[in-house]
């Protein structure tokens, strides 16, 4: 039986990863730099470069599973599409108003981000309905027609329709999706009770705009990327990874773009899940370094901590955070990241006041780091671990990526050490300590500002700069094990690999829990799971490959924020409801640090539910053996531990070289990362082929 293959993708700032997993297990990587202003022609032309190599065809590929940031790159590059707004009369600046959060709470020149839908693109239409779906003023067409031209009269790319409480009577709203196909049929447009028929008008608001403003951008990005894949005799189906973990078809991206804005950090997430699995990890956190971004999130008992809502463009971007406001709200499922403008391409520079700075702006691949020769000015994170010793100028993508230190040095000596009145080599150790420093701020945000202590867990370290750091910041934040899986630098690509296609729903169901009639909730369950099952058998998954699962949004009563909690199988009934109560309330404590008493009744706010199809790939991720495992011929070179160590003359190894426990300093080269292990840690492989750094405490 001939071997086909899986595609893994991920697209980053610097550089585009490239993984394809045999069902033999076999597999082949390759990391080439993003093509900026065409990032489909950068995976067309991985894909070609990794089959001259590998010699295979493009028929080989069964399917490709790509994480992309092209959908977050509009909007934190105001570049998606022309909008226009309709919503109820009286409710046209909600956009604006938002939710009255600032993220600094004492900063009285901070200034909401500009609305993505100018008010002038902003119309009403004379219609209510209340919040329990009864018609209060019908919608005259005529004023509906009115509304849709006069959008049409200012040429807008796309139409998002919000009103007031069409989660529980979508009537109006379709009425106006009738009007927009009648008069304009080819126009992409976005409807909220399609979209999210759930509560909180500004969350749903944004989530519909957000949805129609990178609607024709994501769907121009798929049209080309299958034609590029088509006309380079690649026919492989095309699975995009969502911001919730799970992947979805390219059609069901294009129609719902919104579900895969953080498409790109939500692989490496996933491919830790599994690993951390199945190697009996409780506890870990995720840390991601790639040229651009680093990304931290939690793993506890197996399962990937998760966020309702999250904003883009927020800077530090976490789910629920009490200081909320900044940047774009996106009201749907998504894994629980904390993000940083920190990675190696991060601009190096010194302040008005004379203190050294690192990110958040960055070389990324175009012109990239001074090292690399391409015209780039200013000194970045790279250059510095280049002086530090820690990178090998000569290996850098397997010595593919020539690096000029010497180059390095002069800008870095120029611009940073001597303003500063240091040795290159400090000034370069000060950077790397800088952006450190801001990483660890991720860390923190998705560890002790959720109430759970760093030091229980491991640090799960993947990226093309993450092993790098991993070890020094773990010393820090008091955490004692390291690991660093295979392939660490194409981790995210590989990741994807991990990843079951998902579906998710939810449906606005206000009830008091104490209140309610069991078999109504259900009935509502029920229509949701066929609703999904129907969406997998679509897509191939049969009952043994189909996968449901529940969960339910609830408070007490009054309260305006919901937690989640998981809902078992079985039917709704008095004693599920129970159950619910019970788990809302130690999820309550498990948050916040308390519960209230029993006289206190528990609303269910909303309904939701995940269809998932699950993969199966016959064992072949159990048998991945990866390609690019040639041995690093054993060497030393001198690397710079700060003051207390100076410089140390420092064991090159490859990773085939630990299978014995090793003492630091060590640095572990491979095609795609560099891991350096510290004075006072140790390192070796694990029998999976994880290296696993140890950190002493001091």
């Amino acid at each position: 039986m001939p071997v086909t293959y899986r595609a893994g993708v991920d697209i980053g700032g610097t550089f585009t990863d490239i993984v394809l997993l045999g069902s033999d297990g076999t597999v082949h990587t390759k990391k080439i730099s993003s093509s900026v202003g065409n990032y489909a022609q950068a995976i067309v032309d991985g894909l070609g470069e990794v089959f001259a190599e590998a010699g295979l065809g493009g028929t080989a590929i069964e399917e490709i599973r790509h994480g992309t940031t092209v959908a977050s790159n509009a909007i934190l590059e105001h570049k998606g599409a022309r909008v226009g707004l309709i919503t109820t009369k009286g409710f046209r600046d909600v956009l604006e108003i938002r939710t009255l959060r600032m993220p600094k709470l004492y900063d009285l020149g901070w200034t909401k981000p500009p609305p993505l839908v100018e008010r002038y693109l902003r119309k009403v239409v004379d219609e209510r309905i209340d919040h329990r779906g009864h018609v209060d003023r019908a919608l005259d067409p005529a004023d509906a027609e009115r509304a849709v031209d006069a959008l049409l009269g200012e040429k807008v790319e796309a139409i998002a329709v919000c009103l007031l409480n069409s989660f529980a009577n979508p009537a109006h709203e379709a009425t106006l999706k009738r009007i927009i196909q009648r008069k304009a049929p080819h126009l992409p447009h976005s409807l909220s009770f399609e979209v999210l028929p759930e509560i909180k008008e500004y969350e749903r608001t944004s989530t519909t705009v957000i949805n129609a403003y990178v609607m024709p951008i994501v769907a121009t990005y798929l049209r080309a990327l299958r034609k590029g894949l088509d006309a380079a005799g690649i026919p492989a189906r095309l699975l995009l990874m969502q911001s919730n973990g799970g992947l979805t078809t390219d059609t069901a991206a294009a129609e719902r773009p919104m579900n895969i804005i953080e498409s790109g950090p939500a692989g490496g997430v996933v491919g830790a899940q599994a690993l951390a699995r199945a190697k009996d990890l409780g506890k870990i956190i995720t840390f991601d370094m790639g040229g651009t971004t680093a990304k931290a999130s939690m793993v506890e008992d197996g399962e990937v901590a998760r966020a309702q809502e999250y904003a883009v463009g927020a800077g530090i971007m976490i789910g629920s955070r009490l200081l909320t406001g900044a940047g774009y709200t996106l009201k749907v499922p998504a894994i629980d990241l904390a993000e940083v403008g920190a990675g190696g391409g991060s601009h190096v520079w010194i302040d008005a006041g004379g203190a050294l700075q690192a990110g958040p702006e960055s070389a990324g691949a175009a012109p990239g780091p001074v090292c690399y020769g391409l015209g780039g000015t200013v000194p970045t994170i790279t250059d510095a671990n280049v002086l530090l010793g820690y990178i090998n100028p000569a290996h850098l993508v397997g010595g593919a990526l020539k690096l000029d230190a010497e180059k390095a040095r002069r800008v870095f000596a120029d611009k940073i050490a001597g303003p500063l009145g240091m040795t290159v080599e400090r000034a370069a150790y000060g950077a790397h300590l800088i952006v450190a420093s801001n990483m660890i701020r991720a860390i923190k945000a998705v560890s002790t500002e959720r109430g759970r202590d760093p030091r229980e867990f491991s640090l799960f370290a993947f990226g093309g700069n993450g092993p790098l750091f991993a070890a020094g910041m773990a010393a820090e934040l008091g955490i004692d094990r390291v690991v660093v899986p295979p392939s660490a630098g194409l981790f995210s690509s590989f990741g994807l690999l991990y990843a079951d296609v998902e579906h998710h729903y939810a449906r606005t169901f206000r009830r008091l829990l104490r209140q309610s009639d069991a078999g109504e909730i259900d009935a509502a369950w029920q229509e949701m799971a066929r609703q999904a099952s129907g969406q997998l058998a679509a897509e191939g998954f049969t009952r043994a490959t189909a996968r449901l699962r529940r969960s339910a949004a609830l408070h007490y009563k009054g309260q305006s924020y919901e937690l989640t909690v998981a809902v078992p199988d079985g039917p709704i009934d008095a004693a599920m409801l129970g159950h619910l109560e019970e788990a809302f309330g130690e999820e309550h404590e498990r948050t916040y640090g308390h519960r209230a008493g029993p006289e206190e009744p528990v609303e269910l706010v909303a309904i939701q539910l995940v269809g998932a199809g699950l993969r199966d790939d016959g064992g072949a991720l159990q048998r991945a053996a990866p390609s690019r495992t040639a041995a690093v011929a054993p060497s030393a070179r001198k690397a710079w531990f700060g003051d207390k160590h100076g410089w140390l003359d420092t064991p090159v190894l490859g990773r085939a070289d630990l299978s014995a426990s090793r003492p630091g300093p060590l640095i572990i080269e491979e095609y795609d990362a560099t891991c350096v292990v510290p004075p006072g840690a140790t390192a070796e492989c694990d029998e999976t082929g994880n290296v696993v750094i140890s950190i002493m405490s001091s």
